[in-house]
């Protein structure tokens, strides 16, 4: 059946009396399909997601559900919120990459019902399913419900608090205002300040757009703020008397004041990476509108009054990219809260252009399932340790048996935490003593080298009287192959190669220099 004839039947039978729960059932089918499906084959990749399964697999191991651990120590990057899901995940379904992707996929599936309910109260039942089904299909959402990232956590959260603030100030029912304080905690427990800080000032100029700034003066919002601090002291006010300003320099300090100051990937830093962001991440609905907006500039129709609802939702999404246009590091992922307040938007505009909206939403839908089933996977495997850690784990074991001692074991080149993930191993990250210097954490000042917690031993203090198992890229500094000879003249004594990985990843052996007992030396 193709999808046009899907879309056709189901708007004859949405008609009816029953057209919201066909709605909601559609919904559901279309996010199982797109945000599920194939996920059990996505491995977990470098440099980032690795990061957050290492960490909840070691907090589990450790007993300490607080405090956030990678490498044996404490890592203050995120707030707490993210890890429990994984914990649980992992307590559901084991340590697999389905797991790690399920609170993902299923918070995908909560916005996309959250989007359409909101649309359906805003603008009706059409508008409502094709903002749903259109911020679904676009590329940025379908990226970050499969990532194992913070993101789509506080994507979540984030609107819901928005929405809950504007139907508390629409409909003047106070339960709205402390539904969006608690989501508004909720967001602050999965990224920190930003939880609240963005929406908070979305809804201070939506406010004084509409002049009602009085609205703020309300034992509501007292009462309110009282219940976000409560949610937030969760997990702030133990982490507090825990690891005190430790906890406070590294995590507001670095993760916060140092990420909007100063830019973590200079090369990002220009004015036009979120205008790319959002032609790319809401492809194909950012092309596909792209001459009607040309056509209402030119004939200068920019009028933004029309109601309450569309001031709301365009103050949302213009601050989103404001906020994130002037911080210092930019990512892709930073600007997806606007997503919904967009989709809403385009939703009018393609909802009467039934026949469009078929064929980029079928068409889209198709192409995300071949690229989860078919395309994703190899991908994330080049970008995975996973295959060298089954490699170093088995050859680590076998040496340790042949010479009655654990080698030592060094990453020489990019580290690889989701290595450390899938083998339990923790290499050395091996540098030229100068670079470890310079780039290890704790020399007394906030900077970028606070992320650098993998153990580091430096390349002149690496022993003769041990075994050396070193694991390296096929591509090494200014481009050469990494050899025993390149690898001889770089870190001296002996080596030996012995296995590659078909994602690039070697393994090398030095073996430990014997001392020569006296009665080598008079034989």
């Amino acid at each position: 059946m193709r999808w046009q004839d899907v879309f056709r039947g189901h708007e004859k039978m949405a008609a009816g009396e029953g057209g919201a729960r066909r709605h909601l059932a559609l919904l559901l089918l279309f996010a199982l399909l797109v945000y599920f499906v194939g996920n059990g084959a996505l491995t977990i990749t470098d440099p980032v997601e690795s990061n957050y399964v290492e960490t909840a697999k070691e907090m589990m191991a450790s007993g300490d559900l607080f405090s956030p651990r990678i490498y044996g120590r404490y890592w203050y990057d995120k707030p707490v919120l993210f890890y429990w899901e994984l914990i649980a995940a992992f307590s559901l379904f084991g340590q697999t990459e389905f797991a790690a992707r399920f609170f993902p996929a299923v918070l995908s599936a909560v916005s996309l019902l959250l989007t359409y309910w909101f649309g359906r109260r805003l603008y009706g039942e059409r508008v409502g399913f094709v903002a749903a089904l259109l911020m679904g299909t676009s590329v940025e959402l379908w990226y970050v419900g499969h990532a194992v990232i913070t993101d789509m956590t506080l994507f979540a959260s984030m609107s819901g608090m928005l929405i809950s603030f504007y139907l508390g100030y629409e409909e003047r029912r106070v339960r709205w205002y402390y539904l969006a304080f608690f989501l508004a905690g909720v967001a602050v427990l999965t990224k920190g300040p930003i939880g609240l800080c963005l929406p908070g000032l979305i809804i201070l100029l939506f406010l004084a757009w509409e002049r009602r700034l009085r609205e703020l003066w309300s034992i509501h919002i007292l009462a309110g703020f009282a219940l976000f601090f409560a949610v937030a002291a969760i997990w702030y006010y133990p982490m507090v008397r825990l690891h005190g300003s430790d906890f406070l320099d590294t995590f507001l300090g670095v993760h916060n004041v140092l990420r909007a100051t100063v830019s973590e990937h200079p090369r990002d830093n220009v004015w036009y990476f979120y205008v790319l962001v959002y032609l790319l991440g809401l492809f194909p609905w950012s092309f596909a509108s792209l001459p009607a907006a040309v056509r209402r500039v030119w004939r200068r129709d920019l009028s933004l009054s029309r109601t309450p609802a569309m001031r709301f939702l365009v103050v949302w999404a213009v601050t989103v990219f404001a906020v994130f246009e002037c911080f210092a590091t930019k990512y892709v992922t930073y600007t997806l809260p606007y997503l919904l307040p967009l989709s809403l938007l385009l939703a009018r505009y393609f909802a009467p252009r039934r026949e469009l909206f078929r064929l980029l939403a079928g068409g889209m839908t198709a192409l995300f399932v071949v690229l989860a089933c078919f395309v994703a996977p190899p991908l994330m495997e080049e970008a995975s340790g996973r295959e060298a850690a089954a490699l170093l784990a088995e050859t680590e074991q076998r040496i340790a048996a042949e010479a009655g001692e654990r080698p030592l074991l060094v990453s020489y080149g990019r580290y690889s935490c989701s290595l450390v993930y899938y083998s339990g191993l923790v290499p050395y990250c091996l540098r030229p003593r100068s670079v470890v210097l310079r780039e290890q954490p704790g020399r007394g000042e906030i900077s970028w080298n606070e992320k650098n917690v993998m153990p580091f031993l430096a390349e002149e203090d690496l022993p003769t009287q041990r075994d050396v198992l070193l694991l390296t890229d096929v591509e090494k500094k200014g481009g050469s192959a990494v050899t025993e000879e390149t690898l001889h003249e770089a870190l001296s004594g002996s080596w030996e190669r012995l296995a590659a990985t078909e994602n690039g990843r070697q393994l090398f052996l030095r073996r430990a220099e014997r001392e020569t007992s006296s009665k080598e030396m008079e034989q």
